[in-house]
């Protein structure tokens, strides 16, 4: 008799059980050579088919989980196919600076509450090429929105700078999962460039910008620039200080940060 596996809210555990969502995943891998590198397996319904196209590395952190996904594929653990590590992916990161040794594609479906966390690090990881995973919709709009789009935000402009193309390939309706969650989610795809690092000086610039959305975006600025600083800028760039953080594109925003950075104007 199979023992019931019930989902556990501090994983933030959702299982996908739609096999009509698991192949739209499947069909969407890039045709490449690269190993595949899945976080948090859960039951094994995306593994068991991802096993079948490429050797995979997963990581989960739910002890519980380990024997399941041990007795449900011994043979591909035997047979090397599949490698299974017991550890907060997070960690394992710190440790090793990167998931698998060589190049890899990130395919999975991700718990809510640290899905931004895992993509801002699979940005860093010079290993990582495609993206391929399940978070919030909201949250996969903020990564794919454009300039004066509403969820333009500062994740908007870190993946335009660090991929070639991202997109959402599908919506996917709470009743797909078990349990079911409270919202929506959606699959995020991100191609990455390659050999593109980012400024982590340009990233706090980024967080002050958007820190109230809402607002202009000189007066954002104005938390660590001097007013008559920024203006000065502002005019030599031909930017309106009307505009607000949803406004700038990414060139400007480049531009900004160059200036700013090489005036050294910050407030005490």
């Amino acid at each position: 008799m199979e023992t019931r596996v019930i989902a556990k809210k501090k994983f933030g555990q959702n299982f996908l059980k739609d096999s009509t969502v698991l192949s739209k995943i499947i069909q969407s891998m890039p045709n490449n050579n690269n190993h595949i590198v899945e976080i948090g397996p859960g039951l094994g319904d995306l593994t068991e088919k991802l096993v079948k196209y490429k050797d995979t590395t997963a990581y989960e952190v739910d002890t519980d989980l380990i024997g399941v996904l041990k007795s449900k594929f011994a043979i591909e653990i035997e047979n090397k196919r599949f490698e299974l590590i017991h550890t907060d992916v997070l960690k394992a990161w710190d440790e090793k600076g990167s998931l698998h040794e060589e190049s890899y594609d990130l395919i999975a479906n991700l718990p809510y509450y640290i899905a931004t966390n895992i993509i801002l690090r699979a940005f860093e990881d010079s290993n990582c090429e495609n993206i391929i995973v399940m978070i919030q919709r909201e949250v996969a709009q903020k990564f794919t929105a454009q300039v004066n789009d509403k969820e333009y935000s500062s994740l908007s402009i870190i993946t335009q700078i660090v991929s070639k193309e991202a997109r959402i390939l599908i919506d996917v309706p709470p009743e797909s999962f078990d349990p079911p969650p409270k919202v929506t989610s959606s699959v995020l795809f991100i191609s990455k460039k390659d050999n593109v690092t980012l400024d982590k000086d340009f990233l706090k610039f980024l967080k002050v910008s958007f820190s109230q959305p809402r607002k202009k975006l000189f007066k954002n600025l104005t938390a660590i620039y001097k007013k008559e600083f920024l203006s000065n800028i502002y005019s030599e760039l031909n930017i309106e200080e009307t505009l607000r953080p949803h406004e700038v594109d990414v060139s400007l925003y480049s531009q900004l940060y160059t200036k700013v950075k090489n005036g050294k104007q910050q407030r005490e």
